[in-house]
């Protein structure tokens, strides 16, 4: 069934499988921030300080996100003329675990079939504690100094490795993605 409407993607296609409808509005943590929200951007803002705009922003469309009610779009089978609705999503990189996941897919599918040369990675994860990374998230030039010796570290040990497997001139590369897990931003 060649359904039809969303950015030309087949719904239901030659691998069988359907599209079913998530439904954010009955998780856990669609309910906490639907419950809380008002409660937190209320507390902040007696602080003095309020949240960032962004990140009220995050939360308010994060509440929206795959909502019939917030938006949708139509999607006919061409070929058994049936229909189905498709919520909007918000595509925030804050808060939606759906769209960051959703995110994180696309991009990795981007390097793997169009970017990167088809050889064998390596994976490597840098982490902080809390405090560091608060230093970072508010200091750019920081955690960028940062990042440039890490990679500088896993480069040279990557070519200490070749050496010892004879293998001369061995070029090292790097795709960085920074991810402040457990903090206010990411």
């Amino acid at each position: 069934m060649p359904w039809r409407g969303v950015a030309g993607e087949g719904l239901v296609g030659a691998h069988g499988w359907e599209y079913r409808r998530r439904r954010p509005e009955g998780t856990v943590l669609y309910a906490a921030v639907r419950d809380n929200l008002a409660t937190l951007l209320a507390e902040a803002s007696e602080l003095g300080r309020g949240l960032p705009q962004y990140v009220e922003r995050d939360f308010a469309r994060y509440l929206e996100c795959g909502v019939l009610a917030h938006g949708f779009a139509r999607v006919r089978c061409e070929s058994c003329k049936d229909e189905l609705l498709v919520a909007f999503s918000c595509k925030g990189r804050g808060v939606c675990p759906s769209c960051n996941a959703k995110r994180a897919h696309v991009t990795a599918a981007h390097l793997v079939e169009r970017v990167l040369p088809h050889v064998p990675y390596r994976q490597w994860t840098l982490s902080f504690p809390h405090r560091v990374r608060w230093v970072l998230l508010k200091d750019a030039g920081l955690l960028s100094h940062v990042l440039t010796l890490f990679l500088r570290a896993v480069f040279a040990l990557q070519r200490r490795r070749a050496r010892r497997q004879g293998l001369r001139g061995a070029q090292a590369g790097a795709v960085s993605f920074i991810q402040f897990f457990g903090s206010c931003r990411s």
